[in-house]
């Protein structure tokens, strides 16, 4: 089996990750305990790959290969105490004190790099732990600063460790309909140069795009990125019920309806120098709007 390592950073892409793993423990069939609940003549496709994702335990419970980091232990408690806060090993919890400020420096040279030697510790444990780790996914923010700046860090020093696995990040772009952050168009085009040199694909999430789906089809009048508010919660529900459907996770499928990720990037990047790709359409729809 083929694993994919996840990696998530920063508030926003902490924030975006929790969501991610309640939408695939749903595929999977897996309950906020880790524990698989068999769903009839499902059970078979829910378990036929899901060790991509999950390491088993002895305990028969299925861990997230998964490993969360900020600065600041705000959004690590947060999800601690979210519904899924209990899957996650608590190893793999890696936080700072101080923040970074929104400022790309202080994560990618001061703050950061005192705690990214943690970071890769976790991420050794995990990958030893695959049987055949196929890559890693990197799920942060251009605008912040641990995101940015520690995010882009992380990912270098992952591309040195592990020059021959695949790299992938879901990065989430400023835009100043979401966030009058004066430094955000700087953090970005800071970060931009390290996901070039470091990333085989990065996947472009535009604020600003979210933000027109949210107020023109969503219907919402506040769309908002404040984490103490509830269009958060739908902004989040959008990007990851998006996510499980790029390429890269077709590992996650039966082989007769997904592909092997590794020759994505060779066939949706004409030019190997340009390394993002922009998720053009996916379906949009308010739960409340939801029947049953």
């Amino acid at each position: 089996m083929r694993e994919i390592l996840h990696v998530q950073g920063g508030q926003c892409g902490n924030q975006i990750g929790s969501k991610f793993w309640e939408v695939i423990c749903g595929e999977h069939g897996v309950d906020p305990t880790g524990k698989y609940n068999a769903d009839g003549e499902s059970s078979d496709n829910h378990l036929e790959r899901i060790n991509v994702y999950y390491n088993e335990s002895s305990g028969g419970r299925y861990v997230p290969r998964a490993v969360l980091m900020d600065l600041e232990p705000g959004t690590m408690d947060s999800i601690r105490s979210g519904p899924y806060g209990q899957i996650f090993r608590p190893d793999n919890f890696v936080f700072g004190q101080s923040g970074a400020g929104n400022n790309w420096a202080k994560g990618h040279y001061t703050e950061g790099a005192e705690l990214i030697d943690a970071v890769l510790d976790v991420v050794r444990q995990e990958a030893e732990n695959c049987d055949c780790l196929q890559g890693f996914q990197v799920c942060h923010s251009l605008g912040g600063g641990t995101g940015s700046g520690m995010g882009t860090l992380l990912i270098s020093k992952i591309r040195e460790d592990y020059p021959d696995r695949m790299m992938m990040t879901f990065s989430v772009f400023p835009s100043p309909k979401v966030s009058d952050t004066v430094v955000e168009p700087y953090n970005a085009t800071l970060s931009v140069h390290q996901l070039v040199e470091n990333a085989d694909e990065c996947m472009v999430l535009d604020n600003e795009a979210l933000y027109d789906i949210c107020f023109r089809t969503l219907k919402l009048t506040t769309p908002s990125c404040d984490w103490r508010s509830e269009p958060l919660d739908i902004w989040n529900n959008e990007w990851c019920n998006m996510l499980p459907k790029v390429p890269w996770t077709a590992e996650l499928r039966p082989p007769e309806v997904g592909c092997e990720p590794d020759p994505i990037p060779t066939s949706s990047l004409l030019y190997g120098r340009v390394r993002t790709t922009y998720i053009p359409w996916f379906p949009a729809i308010h739960f409340a709007h939801c029947s049953g």
